[in-house]
């Protein structure tokens, strides 16, 4: 027999973030249990191991063999003589950083609340309060129990207790359970140990932007906004306050951030310009994949292909957003984002370099789209962080929110530097 469950092979294959940390799933009777493996599994990409917690009511949802599948450990579905809510999140040294209870029914939520301990769910959260674990709890219901003025005040005492809520997502009638991305990144976020931004106001702009030719036609790149998306996470886990500027990506932006919607450069440009406007911001990260060139002559219909064999369209530079930003707001920390196509390191730094300058920006990102695994729509990258002085920080091909990280420790030191 193996000593390592093949299960957890797993285990950082995305990224290190939380590497070492030990997350004591919980959960309760709720058909949203049945997201609960592909939360595991997400968690153990991230480099976490996970042991399951079940109430009797989860285990007529879900099979605890699942769990045990997921996360090649062994499920509590019952207290013992071996005390196993000591063993999980006692005092002991080796005991768990973190309990996630999801989905968190408002049965649990009030025995949570009301310090009832009757299933194995209740009685670990309770000793994770008394032992000053970190709690996080998903809700999921129907909006009519969610609405319930007792749930909604058991709720907000948890809260005040120090109990970190995530979602839910209301909608149909239901007060759904948060998406496995949200859930995971408000865990990585808990147990992220640096708060070094902490009362910053931080500006992102992400995603590609789309240059109409009639109402039905488009000129844009292949941007999916991941890489805006990984950076907006990382300065939300280091406790900044962040707006995000976001053309239309695929990538789903955290619920924290404050997100203004757009879709040409020119709006993205009004946007970026009206916000520095209105107040300071700290830091400001144009990592957008703006589109560089835009029709001179928009038509107002559909241009039909049946009477017109031909369309010549002729194009006009758009907008550049960073351009713009230090020109608004000359205190604020710029780091610009280039990227290029198959040029070598030597020749991707000098573009950066030179670009930095003319923007004026305090760093600049280059990567190479042409390389595998750094281009758009990939979970992954690699870029080059240039500073004023031509000196280069080289972060190799990595999980984007891992990329996201080693960019701000740079910025987080420049601006430290700065400062003596």
């Amino acid at each position: 027999m193996p000593e390592i469950h093949p299960s957890k092979d797993i285990i950082g294959s995305k990224s290190r973030l939380l590497k070492g940390r030990k997350i004591a799933l919980c959960i309760t009777g709720s058909v949203a249990a049945v997201k609960c493996p592909e939360i595991a599994r997400e968690l153990m990409r991230q480099g976490a191991e996970v042991y399951t917690v079940m109430s009797a009511m989860a285990q007529k949802i879900i099979h605890p063999y699942l769990m045990e599948w997921a996360t090649g450990n062994q499920v509590v579905t019952e207290l013992t003589g071996k005390i196993e809510h000591v063993m999980l999140v006692g005092e002991g040294a080796d005991k768990a950083d973190l309990v996630l209870v999801a989905p968190a029914t408002a049965n649990t939520i009030s025995k949570i609340a009301c310090g009832i301990d009757d299933t194995p769910v209740t009685t670990v959260v309770s000793t994770a309060f008394g032992s000053a674990t970190p709690i996080v709890i998903v809700p999921a219901m129907h909006e009519s129990m969610y609405r319930h003025p007792v749930v909604t005040e058991n709720i907000r005492k948890l809260q005040s207790l120090g109990v970190e809520f995530v979602g839910p997502r209301v909608e149909e009638g239901k007060a759904k359970m948060a998406e496995t991305k949200e859930i995971v990144e408000a865990v990585i976020r808990r147990l992220t140990v640096k708060k070094d931004l902490a009362k910053r106001k931080v500006i992102v702009t992400a995603g590609p932007t789309l240059e109409y030719i009639d109402p039905v036609r488009v000129i844009t790149n292949k941007s999916s906004g991941k890489m805006g998306v990984a950076v907006v996470e990382e300065a939300l886990s280091r406790g900044a306050e962040v707006t995000l500027v976001y053309g239309p990506g695929t990538a789903v932006p955290p619920m924290e951030a404050k997100k203004i919607p757009v879709e040409t450069s020119q709006e993205m440009y009004e946007a970026v310009v009206s916000e520095l406007k209105s107040k300071k911001y700290d830091i400001a990260l144009a990592v957008a994949a703006v589109a560089d060139w835009a029709p001179e002559e928009q038509y107002d219909y559909k241009v039909p292909t049946s009477t017109t064999p031909e369309l010549t369209v002729k194009l006009k530079p758009t907008p550049k957003v960073i351009d713009a930003i230090k020109k608004v707001s000359p205190d604020t920390f710029l780091v610009a984002f280039r990227a290029e196509y198959n040029l070598s390191d030597e020749k991707l730094v000098q573009s950066a370099y030179e670009r930095l300058k003319k923007a004026k920006a305090d760093l600049i990102a280059a990567n190479d789209i042409g390389r595998k695994g750094a281009g758009f729509g990939y979970d992954t990258n690699e870029i080059f962080i240039v500073d004023a002085n031509k000196k280069v920080v080289h972060v190799p091909l990595a999980a984007k929110r891992e990329v996201a990280k080693r960019l701000f420790d740079v910025i987080v030191d420049k601006i430290k530097q700065s400062k003596t």
